[in-house]
């Protein structure tokens, strides 16, 4: 049996409750779009192989491999190429995505009936923002409930919790709005340099918290659901000076934050995914953002593209 697996990437909008006062942390909002994306093939082997794609997503696509291999404690090994992939570490959460996608084929292939969700468990995705998860499960805007604090009682990022994939709260069609992404040179922040700024900057104040918690639940979802672009990239303006995010922001280099104002001047709305340093932003046309772009005096790269609201294809 061979199959081929498309998934989505993912905009990681913000992090909602990194104060955990009323009993739960994390929580989140983000995007699933079409591109970039992750494309792999995989068929059933002699031994285990995997060829492809970027080092860095070879080398984590192997590990996971002999994850599951092991978890389902199977003798069949699986050999993976990798058709197209996009950096790790730049804020488009391709960790998680090659992570479901290798388990997933391992899944089908041996015949496995396991759920989306329960595959995040046996490969560590999930434990802070279930954007990435729910992303490749079914696509969409998706709101996340974060995690009680009886199961995660610190502030970790994914990549250090063991905690269970969040809950998914609520998840909508997007609207076929042009999103341009934009991946400039910043800073890159994952493994313990990621650990210790949750561990620098939280708990985030309870004030800030409920502002983000009042825009979201009264400004962004309804602009998703009545297709409100301008609300939408109000927004999404307005979170990038709030609590975590904000701090978020201020960590990348001042020619990012510099770019991402030049490029709101041209759009509805622009955005941090993640850490960064790429950022979206929600346009009319793109060109715009291109021009823009090319001004820039440092090398990023620009990608246009729309909401990816199915999630991830197997065939």
């Amino acid at each position: 049996m061979s199959l081929k697996i498309i998934t989505p990437s993912r905009l990681h909008m913000s992090l909602i409750d990194l104060n955990a006062s009323i009993g739960r942390v994390d929580g989140g909002i983000g995007l699933a779009i079409k591109e970039p994306k992750i494309v792999l093939e995989a068929r059933e082997s002699e031994r285990l192989t995997v060829k492809g794609g970027r080092k860095s997503i070879r080398e984590r696509a192997e590990m996971i491999a002999k994850k599951v291999i092991e978890a389902f404690d199977i003798e069949g090994k699986i050999e993976i190429t990798i058709k197209e992939d996009y950096p790790q570490h730049v804020g488009l959460g391709s960790g998680t995505q090659i992570s479901l996608a290798v388990a997933k084929a391992i899944a089908e292939i041996f015949g496995f009936d396991y759920s989306i969700r329960e595959l995040a468990r046996i490969v560590g995705r999930g434990g802070t923002s279930g954007i990435g998860v729910a992303a490749f499960e079914g696509g969409g805007f998706i709101l996340d409930g974060g995690h009680s604090t009886k199961e995660k009682s610190n502030f970790l990022p994914s990549s250090a919790s063991k905690a269970s994939p969040a809950p998914l709260l609520a998840r909508c069609d997007f609207p076929n709005w042009k999103i341009a992404v934009v991946i400039p040179r910043g800073k890159e922040y994952y493994g313990e340099r990621e650990v210790n700024i949750f561990k620098k900057y939280c708990p985030i104040a309870i004030e800030e918290v409920q502002r983000l918690s009042h825009l979201i639940l009264m400004k962004i979802l309804p602009a998703v659901v009545e297709e409100d672009i301008v609300s939408f990239g109000e927004g999404i303006n307005e979170i990038q000076n709030i609590g975590f995010k904000k701090i978020e922001v201020s960590l990348q280099p001042k020619k990012v934050r510099k770019l991402m104002e030049k490029c709101r001047e041209v759009s509805y709305g622009v955005g941090l995914s993640s850490f960064g340093p790429s950022f979206y932003c929600i346009v009319e046309n793109p060109r715009d953002i291109k021009s823009v772009v090319q001004e820039y005096k440092e090398e990023a790269r620009l990608i246009v593209s729309k909401a990816n609201n199915n999630g991830a294809i197997v065939i």
